[in-house]
């Protein structure tokens, strides 16, 4: 490979000195493959197909042209080409493949099929969402064979299947299982040809691999290791520290986590690739061992430790980027690291193209650059102040790869952590140690338990000031702060990003903008520590996540409210009620008594005094209501049922019952009784109304608004979760300026429905959803109208 650009392709100048630049010829290649790859998973084959003709029309054009040939840059232009037809190829072909699979017309029609599959990664646990209020399990899998209308194929293809967690959680990665499921359509941009839910048992399960085996008894080991020793919330967090088992992660620290920009450490990522493989390093250094026996050893305890935390794509992927930067850190070489990085992202692309959609494999790649082409001049101009070369490498590290990656955390999520930087510098000086040792305990717990306790017990004091300073830095104000979503939020951070290095690049402009900002500073802290961010000082009513399900919330007065319903788990409702400083519930409304709604009632109870439960007519005498009258009788709670032109009061907040009837002659007859009994209710508050009617679906809808009721509302929660059953009619007759939607990430019954929403949005209507915004609040603004707010995204005046 000649240097000079005449003899290479994928060659790109910079006016930088040589032996001063990482060498960034592959750069546009890489680019090249992964978007062509990107584009072709997103759009389908069709379009990645118009991709490669286009390329290739325009390669062989280039080609012709004689001039063109004589230029600078040419064959960069036509290897970006190349690479382009030749990834859109593979990716096509992929696309083309997965819709044309045995599988796909079956998932189309909704059909039961019988299969043969293996889990290519262990079950993920998911918020409840079956109305049985069951936990479920998502698992990667890999289709071997399948049965369906009587066909048998032999089929490969990638597939997800959702399953009941009591009888699927063991499930181990490399087990063939024989499964019924029914066949759903994957809605997501990838390879995967279906989604399969499985509501029995699997069938029959061959025994896994041997090494699964012993990985699955590390993994238990470790975390039974854990639990012995330390304190909940701790042991939870280390399995995931070091083999990225999160199973055990308590709702507060995982929310500390994600404020506090330290996710990261909770999923194996090549940081922990890196510190392995530099203790193997160190060890074969300080015995004297040559270079090829200490590759060697690398290399093994490199397969050993992705054997252990699962081969799935995400562990190849960190695999492949750890190595890379510590072939930046450890050897200097930045040269090297980064053609080595554009050619690790064309094979990870080639061997699992569905990376490219990957929001890891994106973060991972960018911090990887990062770390590679930004962070060395960093350290240098850090040491030339003085700094000492340990505090300029950790700082400089965290504070480059959180610039890099925060447009990409911005688009996906709405937010941006400002405690970020700060907070994995504090962690810093821990992760490696404690890396080392809990990789140690791994190992040991199994072979001496006894010595494995010893192991955690030297783990605590790392694990309790991670604990500390995620938890002390998402208390801070402001620690997180909103910016719209998707591709706007990229672009808001990347301007700040470039007036920050601005800023920081010229010293007048440095000095102005520090005396503004601690004037800024004088004014806004004050302000902050009285009076937070979430919740909004003058909310009325929110939405709180709690998976799929819904808990609604109406403002009573200080520390006072009115809850509608729970959701299906106690732990998400309670810490939505600690956030929003609810002490006094003065109704919880039931609306109708399935799980997902009544399942979270004890959270509603913990350490609150609830004065009344209300429920519709009949509901006592329904299947569920012995339970709920039970909870309400051990509480001490009095029970009321109310039904249409009944009302109550909260506060300054009036709450009328528009249905069902209480005569059960007078309500409609639908396949669904339980959700069309469901309490609908209309509250009027001083910046508008309301509409809640739980899980109602056509028949009870229709008739409701056959009934001449006055539906008209400003805010409607979407009825049963955005769900198709929600005639046309009813949302003319509604016309909400605010639609919110309450529903669980990933749920199983694909809400809210596409046609629901895109009517909603062609209405005028904004739509607020608690699967992509989380808490949803409606609040009185400064000018006294109505406006939304949200834990993720900030304020809008509708």
């Amino acid at each position: 490979m000649s240097g000079d650009g005449t003899g290479t392709v994928c060659d790109v100048r910079a006016d930088a000195p040589e032996s001063l630049r990482p060498d960034a010829r592959l750069v546009p290649c890489a680019a090249a493959a992964w978007a062509a790859t990107l584009l072709g998973l997103a759009a389908g084959w069709r379009v990645a197909a118009g991709l490669v003709l286009v390329a290739g029309v325009a390669a062989a054009t280039l080609v012709c042209v004689r001039r063109f040939r004589r230029r600078t840059g040419a064959r960069t232009i036509l290897a970006v080409l190349v690479v382009v037809a030749g990834f859109g190829t593979a990716a096509g072909v992929r696309m083309w493949a997965a819709d044309h699979h045995p599988l796909a017309d079956a998932a189309e029609k909704g059909s039961r099929a019988t299969v043969v599959l293996v889990p290519t990664d262990d079950p993920r646990h998911i918020r409840a969402a079956a109305f049985d209020g069951s936990p479920r399990v998502r698992i990667p899998a890999r289709l071997e064979h399948l049965t369906v209308a009587g066909r048998s194929v032999e089929a490969g293809g990638a597939v997800v299947v959702f399953a009941p967690a009591a009888s699927w959680t063991d499930v181990l990665p490399g087990q063939r299982i024989t499964a019924r499921v029914k066949v759903a359509v994957y809605e997501g941009s990838g390879t995967v040809v279906a989604v399969l839910r499985a509501d029995d048992p699997p069938r029959r399960i061959d025994p896994p691999p041997a090494w699964q085996r012993w990985a699955g008894a590390m993994r238990h080991r470790l975390a039974d290791a854990a639990a012995a020793v330390l304190p909940a919330d701790r042991a939870g967090l280390l399995p995931g520290l070091i083999v990225g088992d999160t199973s055990a992660l308590t709702d507060e620290v995982r929310e500390d986590f994600r404020v506090a920009g330290l996710t990261h450490l909770t999923a194996v990522s090549g940081a922990n690739v890196s510190i392995v493989l530099g203790a193997v390093l160190l060890v074969v250094r300080a015995v004297g061992l040559g270079p090829r026996i200490g590759t060697l050893l690398a290399a093994t305890a490199l397969a050993f430790f992705v054997v252990l935390v699962r081969p799935s794509a995400s562990v190849v992927r960190a695999a492949a980027m750890g190595s890379i930067g510590l072939l930046a850190f450890v050897t200097g070489r930045e040269r090297q690291a980064l053609p080595a990085l554009c050619a690790a992202v064309g094979a990870l692309l080639i061997a699992m193209p569905d990376l490219a959609v990957d929001v890891g494999f994106a973060l991972s790649v960018s911090a990887t650059a990062a770390l590679i082409v930004a962070a060395p001049p960093v350290v240098a101009g850090l040491e030339r102040r003085g700094w000492p070369r340990p505090v300029a490498e950790t700082t400089a590290m965290a504070a480059v790869a959180s610039v890099v990656t925060a447009p990409i955390v911005a688009a996906i999520s709405g937010t941006v952590s400002l405690v970020s930087i700060g907070a994995n510098v504090l962690v810093a000086p821990v992760l490696a140690p404690l890396t080392v040792l809990g990789s140690a305990l791994a190992v040991v717990a199994p072979l001496a338990p006894g010595v494995g306790g010893l192991l955690a017990r030297g783990t605590d004091p790392m694990v309790w000031w991670l604990v500390t300073v995620a938890d002390r830095a998402a208390a801070l104000p402001s620690a997180q702060v909103s910016v719209p979503g998707g591709p706007a939020g990229a672009a808001t951070v990347l301007v700040f990003v470039a007036v920050g290095w601005t800023i920081v690049r010229h010293r007048r402009i440095r000095v102005a903008a520090l005396v503004a900002a601690i004037a800024a500073a004088a004014v806004w802290l004050p302000v902050r520590l009285v009076r937070p961010g979430w919740p909004a000082a003058e909310w009325l009513f929110v939405a709180c996540d709690v998976g799929q399900g819904d808990a609604l919330v109406l403002a009573a007065g200080e520390g006072r409210a009115v809850v509608v319903d729970t959701g299906p788990e106690p732990a998400p409702v309670d810490r939505c009620l600690r956030r929003l400083r609810i002490r006094t519930v003065t109704a919880l409304v039931l609306t109708h008594l399935h799980a997902d709604h009544t399942g979270g009632a004890t959270g509603v109870l913990a350490g609150r005094t609830v004065e009344t439960l209300v429920l519709g007519p009949g509901a006592a005498a329904r299947e569920g209501g012995v339970d709920v009258l039970r909870l309400a009788a051990d509480a001490g709670i009095p029970v009321r049922e109310i039904a249409a032109g009944a009302g109550l009061r909260a506060g300054d907040t009036a709450i009328r019952v528009l249905a069902p009837a209480a005569d059960p002659a007078a309500r409609p007859v639908s396949g669904s009784p339980e959700n069309d009994a469901s309490l609908i209710l209309a509250v009027d508050t001083v910046v508008g109304r309301i509409l809640l009617p739980g899980d109602a679906e056509a028949a009870a809808l229709d008739a409701l608004v056959r009934s001449g009721a006055d539906v008209r509302a400003d805010v409607l929660k979407l009825p049963h979760h955005g769900s198709r059953t929600t005639p046309a009619g009813f949302l003319t007759a509604v016309r909400p300026r605010v639609a919110v939607v309450s529903a669980g990430a990933d749920n199983l019954f694909g809400h809210p429905h596409p046609e629901i929403v895109t009517a909603l949005r062609e209405s005028g209507a904004r739509v607020w959803r608690t699967d992509l915004h989380g808490d949803v609040a409606v609040i009185r603004a400064g000018s006294g109208a109505l406006a939304v707010v949200s834990a993720a995204r900030g304020t809008i005046e509708p």
